[in-house]
């Protein structure tokens, strides 16, 4: 295989990607938004595993280092942050369903317009076609000289 043909069919990196038009409506709509920004960052860097070292990493110094009896408080830290993320979670979720709906109804009015405009063209082949037999039938009865 000639390195031109290898290059040809190596997947595109993702910033090369053609995206939906809600999809980049979605986008520009959330960047906007500075409470949205903010919603976006801590969720994308809450759903790694960075997070999860991080958070071993302080609540095991806290409860060996720093506190003899860390329960209470440590208990009273992890509620809180509980609370909050799973409160991002739900906007989330809330932000997904709207993008979802978005899209749905985008592609709905997309194949809308799709069926019409394939009625359309049916139609007009249609019409072709009868007007083109038509012609071949006239031509075959019409009288030879």
């Amino acid at each position: 295989m000639a390195p031109e043909d290898a290059a040809r069919r190596a997947p595109r990196p993702a910033t090369d990607a053609v995206h939906h038009p809600v999809v980049i409506s979605h986008a520009e709509q959330r960047a906007a938004d500075l409470q949205l920004r903010i919603a976006d960052a801590i969720t994308k860097f809450a759903g790694t595993m960075t997070f999860v070292y991080i958070h071993a990493a302080v609540f095991a110094v806290w409860m060996l280092v720093l506190e003899r009896s860390p329960w209470p408080t440590l208990t009273l830290v992890v509620s809180l942050e509980a609370i909050f993320l799973s409160t991002f979670v739900m906007i989330g979720q809330n932000r997904q369903g709207a993008f979802q709906q978005a899209k749905a109804d985008h592609d709905f009015m997309s194949q809308e317009q799709e069926l019409h405009l394939n009625t359309d063209l049916t139609r007009r082949v249609h019409t072709l076609t009868e007007a083109i037999h038509a012609h071949l039938v006239s031509e075959r009865d019409a009288p030879k000289p």
